[in-house]
């Protein structure tokens, strides 16, 4: 493993956090959570950070990088890349500290030079039990350590400076299906984290632990049972029991007033309301709690006995619009996103970003009901973005309808999804970034892209926004008309984090690239890192890195199956958003298999030859001949 300089570590160890308003300014002690503070005059050339998630504690994800202009920005190219892993997921969000990227898989945590993609460690974590689902959107950075979570419901500290697993603790049971994909955010030496798994029936919790030794300082349990406040909306009370809400992406924070703004996911069973009738507190939910004692403050509730599955899961956005109203933003798999007023609490404004139809009516068993935007549309794990320069809210969604048919499920089956019925996904898919007025909501510009956009949104003090879509494009429009400046084909879907900084008197550009999950939406490609500068050419050169990447022959049928495969067909092949593989022995041959899994039907995704090669699809046949 190679390490940091010691002048960087130093640096590292000197950071202090400053907040002063709105804007959430550099260098943290105990939580180093915010970054840098927006400031859109700002010297386009000084070394700048990305320093959480979402760049800063509030979630507004503006750079004031201002080298890469509208102006310029058709003269981007691409500088570097780096091949993360052959296959898999990859929904990383990307953190930037003094030089260095630190990013994620499911079981790999990497730190990579900024300006070069060089590979400076990677710790990679093997799974103790079973994953549930495996994915992960990022680490959380404070005091020289980084925390993240994993498939198999454990929580890691790792050293920033070499990689060494510091601590490791078990907060969670993947044998209920629980599991941790969300990247934690850091308070006062805390650390703040969500268990993920509505659709296999967990009762949800937000849990805080102490950075030092990973022991639980807090826990708020988002199914209410007992005498619990909102226990009284599960009226059919056996349901809490595997109510759902899980969370599985990032959270927000007001330093000033210690509140932390937490999206909650759906209700399950995901699609028969009737089975847990009341409003199912607090599913579909921003919740916000005390970020010192996890004690709940105020809740909204975007929809109340969800029969769609319309997850809250974008971390909400603060800022102040031209009013000095302190609002918040949600955006919402339902296709809207709302601003809420945080001293009265109620909706600003209430804006439509995708198709609507059949909203509100639920699902009846056995009787198909098509939707829009669909269990997979909306706003998903990267939520809205705030343009300083222009000032507007800037937010990507996924417009895609689906069909669902609901199917009694009174069994609860730990460890195992509990959709409650199934759906088919319309065959048109396509996303949208649309501006909004960050006063009114109405809906400025918008730019229809060829894949649903769930990747990162990022406007600079340059005047552009810098993000991606699932058919594998690489974009950056102009922020004030949404007029698209310069694309490029990365050769895999964009799902994570797309992020800008300065260094050395140069701005780049990083993105995630590659992605194979749930239905894909659309191009799966390779995980991978790549870096855009202004006059890059290393597409000409041929200038890409590999970091170490394990093959199918290391890897193993088992292993490859959960990264490829699981998501849909479930972790024992008993089905979920694919059809169930137990029993396949007796319906196709291991050469069967295999052509199957090399020329799938539309409904799935084509990961032969790339990114599984011949070897790999002979694995993972072999290991599904056993259910």
């Amino acid at each position: 493993m190679n390490t940091q300089s010691s002048a960087q570590a130093r640096l590292l160890s000197r950071m202090r956090v400053a907040v002063t308003g709105a804007s959430v300014a550099l260098l943290a002690g105990s939580a180093l959570a915010a970054g840098e503070a927006a400031a859109p005059n700002a010297d386009p050339v000084a070394d700048t950070h990305w320093l959480s998630y979402n760049g800063t504690a509030d979630g507004q994800r503006y750079a004031r990088d201002a080298q890469i202009t509208a102006a310029n920005a058709n003269q981007l190219g691409e500088h570097c890349r780096l091949k993360v892993a052959e296959s898999g997921s990859f929904h990383s969000g990307l953190v930037q500290l003094d030089g260095t990227l630190y990013l994620t898989t499911a079981q790999d945590t990497l730190a990579v030079d900024a300006t070069n993609c060089i590979v400076r460690w990677r710790n990679h974590y093997v799974p103790e039990q079973p994953e549930v689902f495996p994915v992960n959107r990022g680490v959380a950075y404070a005091n020289g350590k980084l925390f993240r979570g994993t498939a198999d419901g454990r929580l890691l500290a790792i050293d920033a400076a070499t990689g060494k697993t510091l601590w490791q603790q078990q907060i969670g049971d993947p044998l209920q299906g629980e599991f941790f994909s969300a990247a934690p955010i850091v308070w006062q030496g805390l650390l703040i984290l969500g268990s993920a798994g509505s659709d296999w029936g967990v009762r949800g919790r937000i849990m805080a632990y102490q950075q030092d030794t990973g022991q639980e300082v807090w826990r708020f349990n988002v199914i209410p049972t007992g005498d619990e406040p909102g226990a009284e909306t599960w009226k059919n009370f056996g349901s809490a029991r595997y109510g759902g809400g899980g969370s599985w992406t990032h959270y927000s924070i007001d330093h000033q007033t210690g509140e932390v703004f937490v999206p909650i996911g759906n209700p399950a069973p995901d699609l028969i309301p009737a089975h847990r009738p009341g409003s199912n507190l607090y599913t579909d939910s921003m919740v916000v709690l005390d970020a010192r004692t996890g004690k709940l403050r105020w809740y909204h509730q975007i929809v109340s006995n969800d029969g769609h599955d319309l997850d809250l899961g974008a971390a909400p956005m603060l800022y102040h619009d031209e009013k000095g109203r302190s609002l918040v933003v949600l955006g919402s798999k339902n296709g809207h996103v709302y601003g809420i007023d945080r001293e009265t609490r109620k909706r600003v404004y209430d804006t439509v970003i995708t198709r609507i139809k059949n909203e509100g009516v639920q699902p009846k068993p056995g009787v198909p009901l098509n939707v829009c935007p669909g269990v997979l549309g909306g706003v998903e794990w990267n939520g809205a973005a705030y343009d300083h320069k222009n000032k507007a809210v800037v937010i990507g969604a996924v417009d895609w309808c689906s069909t669902i048919t609901a199917k009694q499920q009174e069994s609860w089956i730990p460890g195992e999804f509990m959709f409650g019925g199934s759906w088919t996904m319309d065959d048109e898919s396509y996303g949208w970034v649309r501006a909004l007025d960050g006063q009114t909501g109405a809906i400025r510009w918008s730019y229809k892209a060829a894949g649903p956009v769930v990747a990162g949104i990022t406007p600079s003090a340059g005047g552009v926004v810098f993000t991606g879509d699932m058919a594998g494009n690489f974009l950056v429009l102009d922020s004030h008309s949404g007029q698209p400046l310069y694309k490029d084909e990365t050769g895999g879907a964009v799902a994570g984090g797309v992020i800008t900084y300065s260094r050395g008197g140069k701005q780049y550009v990083a993105t995630t690239s590659g992605n194979v999950s749930r239905a894909t939406f659309g191009v799966s490609g390779a995980p991978t890192l790549i870096l855009y500068t202004l006059g890059g050419n290393a597409k000409a050169t041929g200038a890409s890195r590999s970091a170490s990447v394990p093959t199918a022959a290391t890897i193993g049928g088992e292993r490859l199956y959960s990264t490829n495969c699981s998501a849909c067909h479930g972790r024992d092949g008993e089905g979920g958003v694919g059809p169930a593989l137990k029993g396949l022995k007796a319906r196709l041959d291991l050469e069967q298999t295999i052509a199957w899994i090399k020329n799938p039907s539309s409904k799935m995704p084509k990961l032969h030859p790339s990114p599984l090669d011949d070897n790999a699809v002979a694995a993972i046949a072999a290991y599904v001949q056993r259910f």
